[in-house]
Parts: C-alpha cells; structure tokens; sequence
C-alpha cells in the first residue's frame, strides 16, 4: 500500500510550520495535494514525490552518489515504492538499495526532513516519461559503516565529501545546523 497522503501532508505541514518562509517555494506541492493527485506515482508527471538521504559519517563528510542516467553527483535517494511506511523509510530504503549500507548501521539525526526541494527532471524516452518535477523530501542519516557497494544499473561511483561540498545552500547550511554541537 502506497504512503497515505494524509502522512505526506502531515510532513509537508510540519516542515512548513518551521519553515514557513518556503510556502512560496513548495506552492506545487500544495496544489498537487489540494487537488487529490496521488503524489506516490511515478505516473503524476505534474510532480511526485520522491525521498533523499543526506548520510553523514563520523567525520563529518556526506556521501554522494553518481547518477548514471542524469550523469550528476548526487545524494543517495529515489523514488517511493509500495512497501515504503513512511518518507523517511523510503529515503532508507533508497540509501540501502544505492549503496548497500545496511538499515542497522544507520541511525535518524531529524525526524523531519532538513530540506524539501522541488527540481525539474529530462524527459526518459526509454522509460516514457516526459518532462516532470519530483518533489525531493530529504532526511538526514548518520552512520559509522564505511563499506559502500554501489547498486550499478543508478549509480557509477560515489564519494564521502564535505559538507561544504553540498550545492544546495539550504540544505548546506541546515545540515550543518543539525550537526553542529550542542
């Protein structure tokens, strides 16, 4: 069974409760939801959601992916599965199907999402999707494990890099927020 979109509203309107200052920016989101469209499916090309994992290790370094299709550097995540309970197990899930580091080595550092981003996405002929916007809720994870084996048909390569490194100022600075000691 799919995630509720009651529970993708809740997240939406618990993220937004901080960050009300993004309503603006996360409008299609609210719309889509609005207007009853099942965010869940790959098939909403109007914007679906999708689940990302900012991983950190005990150094501090993030780990990026590279996207084989999109040909980019990348935080681990995807698209939401059947199976998923909530967007922070698909986010898990994706972290654990793209690098193989293990559910049990990885401990939540926020219950809610560091950041919800709204990006455009290339048309896929071979899969036969156009043009579409995903709707990129993203978590942060902590891990000690070090051991990546990379999910080779999504991703080519991947790096531990600082977190300087993100290009999203936003998440960048948030992150470094949740990480910063107490």
């Amino acid at each position: 069974m799919p995630i509720p979109r009651a529970h993708i509203r809740s997240v939406l309107d618990a993220y937004l409760n901080e960050h009300p200052e993004e309503k603006e920016d996360l409008a299609v989101a609210l719309t889509l939801l609005k207007d009853g469209a099942d965010l869940t499916s790959r098939k909403e090309f109007r914007g679906h959601a999708t689940a990302g994992a900012v991983l950190v290790d005990p150094h501090g370094r993030v780990l990026h992916i590279h996207h084989r299709a999109l040909n980019k550097w990348l935080l681990p995540g995807g698209h939401l599965e059947e199976c998923d309970d909530s967007l922070q197990d698909a986010a898990l899930r994706e972290l654990t199907e793209e690098t193989s580091i293990q559910a049990d080595s990885v401990a939540v550092a926020r219950i809610l999402p560091v950041h919800i981003d709204i990006h455009p996405i290339p048309a896929n002929d071979a899969r036969g999707e156009p043009d579409h916007q995903h709707i990129d809720f993203r978590f942060v994870f902590r891990t000690t494990a070090g051991d990546v084996s990379l999910q080779e048909e999504e991703v080519t390569d991947f790096a531990w890099r600082e977190i300087d490194e993100i290009s999203d100022d936003t998440l960048r600075r948030r992150v470094r927020a949740i990480l910063a000691p107490r």
